[in-house]
Order: structure tokens, then sequence, then C-alpha cells
């Protein structure tokens, strides 16, 4: 199996500039003194929007819950309809205070790196996932939905968490259990999501592999 690869050097928290993302959090009135649950994904049903705001509803109603906000990142590319239905489910939970909407953002990498944990909630499965990798990449926990590629790309409790399809108590659930971990143990989490990542899903390494295959085949004809 060659796995398909991202690029590595792009999506680095080396490179992310801290005053990128003072400016990305300024813009969007983010703040960073809480936990910050990032959902990224074009707004269409299969991408759970809808899994992630009733996790948020639960832990709105939890005690033991540190102060967080949660941002869903991605354009609606003209699913208005949709997109109404996701507002309107915000404001039916009153979770307007705790749920942002961002319809872009141009670099990536800085999204990611105002985050303290990405979710992945795809009631379908992806076929790669790329937004599991990238987080992993970018040293930022993950949790994802149990199917599709994310079970290949993330190292359940190692770099990440899988949880049931559809299940948006289980998010909630592993949300917090994330939140309560102490900072040298999310530290650690995201140090091996990024060496998951370049051993196995680095675009470079996906182009030699390729080409290696391909020419194991040219040499036997």
């Amino acid at each position: 199996v060659i796995f398909r690869g991202i690029n590595t050097n792009y999506f680095n928290p080396q490179k992310i500039l801290p005053i990128k993302l003072d400016k990305f959090s300024k813009q969007n009135n983010i703040d960073r003194n809480k936990f910050i649950i990032l959902l990224p994904g074009r707004l269409t049903s299969w991408k759970g929007q809808k899994i992630f705001i009733e996790a948020i509803k639960i832990l709105t109603e939890k005690d033991n819950v540190s102060p967080f906000e949660s941002i869903i990142l991605g354009s609606d590319q003209g699913r208005n309809v949709y997109k109404k239905q996701l507002f309107v489910l915000v404001q039916q939970h009153r979770l307007g205070k705790v749920v942002k909407f961002i319809d872009h953002c141009e670099e990536m990498p800085v999204a990611y790196g105002i985050a303290n944990v990405v979710c992945s909630c795809s009631i379908e499965p992806e076929a790669f996932g790329r937004v599991s990798v990238e987080a992993q990449s970018m040293q930022i926990p993950i949790i994802a939905s149990d199917i599709g590629g994310s079970k290949e790309t993330i190292i359940e409790g190692k770099t990440g968490y899988l949880f049931k399809n559809k299940d948006s108590k289980a998010l909630a659930e592993t949300i917090i259990m994330l939140m309560q971990k102490d900072y040298n143990s999310t530290k650690s989490i995201g140090f091996e999501g990024r060496k998951n990542v370049l051993k196995r899903f680095d675009v470079d390494k996906m182009c030699q592999t390729t080409f290696t295959e391909y020419k194991k085949l040219i040499e036997l004809s």
C-alpha cells in the first residue's frame, strides 16, 4: 500500500509565525486563553457538523469542563440551506457564545496552530481524510470518527483518538478526556502525531515509493 501524502514542510508548527496566529485570532475574535476545539471541512452534511454541534451542547452541560470555544471552519460552497440549518441548531441549543463559524482561512496551518484539539466528524468514510493527517503533522491531537481513512492514519491513544461514528456523546466524552490531560501528555500526543506523519504520510515519501514501484515494473518488463 502506498499511502497518500501531505506536504509536511507546509504543515509544520515550526514554520508558523506567532504574529500570524495573533492576527487570525484577532480577526475572528478567538480567545486563545480558552481551550480551542476546531472542526475544519467544507459545510456539507456528511462532514458531520451537526454531530459536532450536538457534542458541544453536551460539553456546555458538564460541570467539570474548562472554558472553551469551538470553531466550525469551512465554506458552504453554495449550500445555503445546510448552513442555515447549522445556524438554527446553534441557536436552538443556545450555543452562540461557544460556537463560531469561519468561512475561510488562507493558511490552514495557522488555523491548526490556534487549536488545542482538532475534530474530524465525517459520518461517511473518508478515503484518506486530510484533516486527521494535517492535524497530526501540526502536532495537534486529533479526534476522528472510527470509519474510513482515519482508522489507518491515527494510532489510537498515541497520536489521537477515534470515537463511535455519529455518536455525539462519545465525541463529547473524548473531548473532555483530552481536556483533562496535563500539558506534557497532550504535547506527547502531538509529538507522536508528527512522527507518525513524517514516517508514513509525507508527500515526498509517497512520490519516491510510487517511483520505486514503477521502476520495479519497468525492470520486470
